[in-house]
């Protein structure tokens, strides 16, 4: 037998495990994995993009080694204010993505994003610096 996925606010298709904290305007797509097991922390205004990932466990060293390592890993994950996660990135455990920033659509997220900056690739490098000088036309520097 299932377990029912508990009901969420943000998409009735999003599954939202652990207790992440969420800040306020932050808005979730659907088929999006948010996993706030190992601890999750979602800054205010934020827009995750369907099919996103968010991960703050791995259970890779206990598979790999026969279940002789029997932890599941866990580290958390800091997502900053205003932040936009494109569709089908995948954040993995122990990263910390800074204010403003930008993660590029499929981009895998294995190292931490300073403020203000767009990542994108696999593994997610630097592409650019988000300019905020004038906050009502954004733009985009490239590196």
């Amino acid at each position: 037998m299932s377990a029912a996925l508990a009901d969420n606010p943000y998409n009735e298709h999003a599954w939202i495990i652990g207790t992440p904290s969420i800040g306020a305007g932050t808005w979730i797509g659907a088929f999006t994995v948010i996993d706030g097991s190992g601890g999750l922390t979602i800054g205010e205004g934020c827009d995750i993009s369907s099919g996103v990932q968010i991960y703050t466990h791995s259970s890779a060293k206990r598979c790999v080694s026969g279940r002789r390592y029997e932890s599941v890993d866990r580290a958390p994950v800091t997502i900053g204010d205003r932040v936009f996660i494109g569709a089908n990135a995948v954040v993995n455990m122990g990263i910390t993505i800074g204010d403003e920033s930008i993660i590029g659509a499929g981009a895998v997220v294995t190292a931490d994003v300073p403020t203000r900056t767009v990542v994108a690739g696999v593994p997610a490098r630097p592409i650019a610096l988000v300019d905020l000088s004038d906050p009502a036309a954004p733009g985009i520097s490239q590196l």
